[in-house]
C-alpha cells in the first residue's frame, strides 16, 4: 500500500514525459521539415534566378550589338544623309563620298566567300543605280534596286539611321547597309549605302560585343570575364552561325540554363543563344549554397524551452491584444461597410436602368469612384501599416517642393471637407524643399486631414501649414476640435489606440492611421508630435529632413544612417530594366484617426 500513492504520482508524471517527448518529436520534424522546405524554396529560386540571369545576358549581347551597328552604319552613311536637300530636283552626290568615312568599319576580309565593299547610290526618283570604285555584277544591280526601292517604300522610316538587307540566294556573301537621303520637305531623294559581308558583321561586331562588355552585373559575376561564364552563339534560320563564343563547344554547358533572344539587325533574322557555363552557377552569387541551418534549428529549440516559460506572462497581454484585436475589427468592417455600401446602391441603380437623367448617372458614377477611392485609401493605410511593422517599407527619397505637393494634396481633399462642411486652407510660410518620398508624404498628410475632419466639429476650418523649424521642414495640420488630452498625446501613436472620448460617441476609426503617420516620418529620419492649437483645437506637426545640396544627403541621414530607408537589390532590375520608378497613386479617401 505505501506504494500506491508513489505509483498513483508516477503515473502522471510518465504521462505528461510522454506527452512533452511527443510534443518535442512533432516539434523537431516540423523544423526538420520547414528546412527541407526552406533548401528546395532556394533551390527553385536559385534556378529561376540563374535563367533569368541568361535571359539578361541575352538581351544585354543584342543591345550592344544594336547599338554598335547604329554606330558603325551611321558613321558612313550620315556624312552623306543626315543633311537635307535644299530641292528635291537637286543633283545627287555620288557614293564615292562614302569611301573616306568608311575607314575599315565592317570590312570584309580577303578570305574566300568574301565580298568587296561596293559603295552605292540608288536614285530613288528614277531607279537608277550608280557604283563607286568598286564595281558589281549586273544581277546583284538589279536585285539591289528592287529590293531597295521596294523596302524604302514598306519599311523604313525618318527616324531610323539605318538599314539592313542580305539576301543569301540572290546577293550570296552579302549584307546591304543603306539610308535615305531626304528633301526639305520629307520626300526620299536617293538610298546611299555600302555592302559588308557575314563575316565582318560575326568576326566584328558580334564578337567585340562579347568581348568588351559585360552581360551580367559585376555585384553578381565577381567581375568574371564574359566567356567564363557564358557560351553565346548567333545563328540564322538555316542554321548557318554567324558567331560563336570561344567558350561554346568548349567544354560542358548548363543547357538548362539558357535563353534564346532575335536579333534584326544584319538583314536577316538571326538567333542569339545564351546559355551559362556548368560553372557559372558556382561562381555566380546566386549559386552559393546555403549555410547549415543547424544552430538555427538548435536556437529554435532553446526559444520554445523559454516562450514555455514565460507563457503565463504573455496570456494576460493575450486578453489585452484580443480585446485591442476586436476593436480594430469591428472599426474596419464599420468603415468597410459603408462606403461598400454606397457602391452597392449606386452600382444596382445603374444595373437596374433606375437613373432619370445624365446628371443622375454622373453622381451615381462619382458616388462610386468616390467611395472605391475611401476604400483605396484604407486598403492602403493597412497595408502601410504592415509593412512598416514587418520592416519591409522601403522610401524613394527625391529632392521636392513641399508647397506644391501640399496644395495638390488640398485641391485632391477637398470634396470630401466640402462633403462634411469643412474647409482646408493651405499656409506656404516659406518656399522648402525636403528630401523625402512623394507618396509616403501624400499618405501622412491626408491621414492627418481625415483625422482631423472626423473628430472635429462642421463647418470648421482646418489649416495645412508649410514652414522651416528646427532646420527642418515643417508639416502641421491645425484644427477646430477639442484637442488631445496632455497625457494622451504621445499614446496615440501606437497601433489600435483610441481615446476613450472617441470610442463612446461611436465615431468610426480604423486605430492605425496615426501609426502609420509615426512610422512613415521616423523612415524618412524626422519626428511627429501633437501639441495645442491657437484655434483651440490640435496642431499635428510632421518635422522632414531639408533637402541638402546637390547630391540630396540631408544631415539627418549623416546623423542616423540606421533610419534610412534599405536599398533593394539592383542586380536583374539595374541590368534588365534600367527604369520602373515607384509611381506614386492618388489617394482621396478616408483614414482611421488613430
Amino acid at each position: 500500500m505505501p506504494s500506491l500513492p508513489t505509483r498513483q504520482v508516477a503515473v502522471p508524471r510518465i504521462t505528461l514525459l510522454i506527452s512533452l517527448l511527443t510534443l518535442t518529436v512533432i516539434l523537431v520534424a516540423s523544423l526538420a521539415y520547414e528546412a527541407h522546405d526552406a533548401a528546395r524554396s532556394h533551390r527553385v529560386t536559385a534556378e529561376r534566378a540563374l535563367r533569368d540571369y541568361a535571359s539578361v545576358a541575352a538581351w544585354e549581347y543584342v543591345a550592344n550589338v544594336q547599338d554598335r551597328l547604329n554606330a558603325s552604319a551611321g558613321e558612313v552613311l550620315s556624312p552623306v544623309t543626315s543633311v537635307r536637300a535644299s530641292s528635291p530636283y537637286e543633283l545627287l552626290a555620288p557614293p564615292d563620298l562614302l569611301t573616306a568615312p568608311a575607314g575599315d568599319i565592317l570590312e570584309c576580309r580577303a578570305v574566300s566567300g568574301d565580298s568587296a565593299r561596293v559603295d552605292f547610290r540608288v536614285d530613288l526618283r528614277d531607279g537608277s543605280v550608280a557604283l563607286g570604285r568598286t564595281k558589281a555584277d549586273s544581277d546583284f544591280v538589279s536585285w539591289l534596286r528592287d529590293t531597295v526601292v521596294t523596302h524604302t517604300r514598306l519599311r523604313y522610316r525618318p527616324e531610323m539611321r539605318y538599314a539592313s538587307l542580305a539576301d543569301p540566294t540572290r546577293a550570296p556573301g552579302r549584307v546591304v547597309f543603306y539610308a535615305i537621303r531626304y528633301a526639305q520637305h520629307g520626300a526620299p531623294l536617293a538610298a546611299y549605302g555600302f555592302t559588308s559581308c557575314p563575316r565582318a558583321v560575326g568576326d566584328g561586331v558580334l564578337r567585340d560585343a562579347m568581348s568588351t562588355h559585360a552581360l551580367l552585373p559585376a555585384s553578381v559575376t565577381g567581375g568574371a570575364a564574359n566567356d567564363s561564364l557564358l557560351d553565346v552563339t548567333v545563328t540564322d534560320a538555316a542554321g548557318r552561325v554567324w558567331f560563336r563564343s570561344a567558350s561554346a563547344g568548349a567544354g560542358p554547358t548548363a543547357t538548362a540554363y539558357s535563353s534564346d533572344v532575335s536579333l534584326d539587325a544584319a538583314g536577316v533574322p538571326l538567333t542569339v543563344h545564351a546559355s551559362l557555363r556548368a560553372t557559372a552557377p558556382e561562381r555566380l552569387l546566386v549559386g552559393r549554397p546555403p549555410a547549415s541551418r543547424l544552430p538555427i534549428l538548435l536556437g529554435l529549440l532553446a526559444l520554445t524551452a523559454a516562450l514555455a516559460a514565460v507563457a503565463l506572462m504573455q496570456l494576460r497581454r493575450e486578453h489585452e491584444l484580443a480585446r485591442l484585436r476586436a476593436d480594430f475589427t469591428s472599426s474596419v468592417s464599420h468603415e468597410l461597410r459603408t462606403p461598400l455600401a454606397q457602391i452597392l446602391l449606386f452600382g444596382e441603380t445603374l444595373e437596374l436602368g433606375r437613373v432619370r437623367s445624365d446628371a443622375d448617372r454622373r453622381l451615381a458614377v462619382e458616388t462610386i469612384v468616390h467611395e472605391a477611392r475611401r476604400l483605396m485609401h484604407m486598403v492602403d493605410n493597412v497595408l502601410h501599416f504592415a509593412r512598416t511593422s514587418e520592416g519591409r517599407m522601403q522610401l524613394d527619397r527625391t529632392p521636392t517642393d513641399l508647397g506644391p505637393l501640399m496644395e495638390g494634396i488640398v485641391t485632391t481633399f477637398a470634396p470630401l471637407a466640402q462633403e462634411r462642411g469643412a474647409r482646408v486652407e493651405t499656409e506656404i510660410r516659406e518656399a522648402l524643399t525636403a528630401a523625402v518620398d512623394g507618396g509616403a508624404v501624400k499618405q501622412i498628410v491626408l491621414n492627418l486631414l481625415d483625422n482631423a475632419l472626423k473628430f472635429g466639429p462642421r463647418g470648421q476650418t482646418v489649416t495645412v501649414i508649410v514652414e522651416r523649424g528646427n532646420e527642418r521642414a515643417r508639416i502641421a495640420v491645425e484644427d477646430e476640435g477639442a484637442g488631445i488630452p496632455v497625457v494622451d498625446r504621445e499614446r496615440i501613436w501606437s497601433p489600435y489606440v483610441r481615446l476613450r472620448r472617441e470610442r463612446s460617441t461611436g465615431q468610426a476609426g480604423s486605430g492605425i492611421g496615426l501609426a502609420v503617420v509615426r512610422e512613415l516620418t521616423e523612415l524618412h529620419g524626422g519626428r511627429s508630435y501633437v501639441e495645442h492649437s491657437p484655434s483651440g483645437g490640435a496642431r499635428f506637426v510632421v518635422e522632414l529632413p531639408l533637402a541638402a545640396g546637390p547630391s540630396g544627403a540631408t544631415a539627418d541621414d549623416a546623423a542616423s544612417p540606421d533610419r534610412r530607408p534599405r536599398e533593394a537589390p539592383r542586380e536583374l532590375q539595374t541590368w534588365a530594366g534600367r527604369a520602373t520608378r515607384r509611381v506614386t497613386r492618388g489617394l482621396t479617401g478616408r483614414a482611421g484617426r488613430t
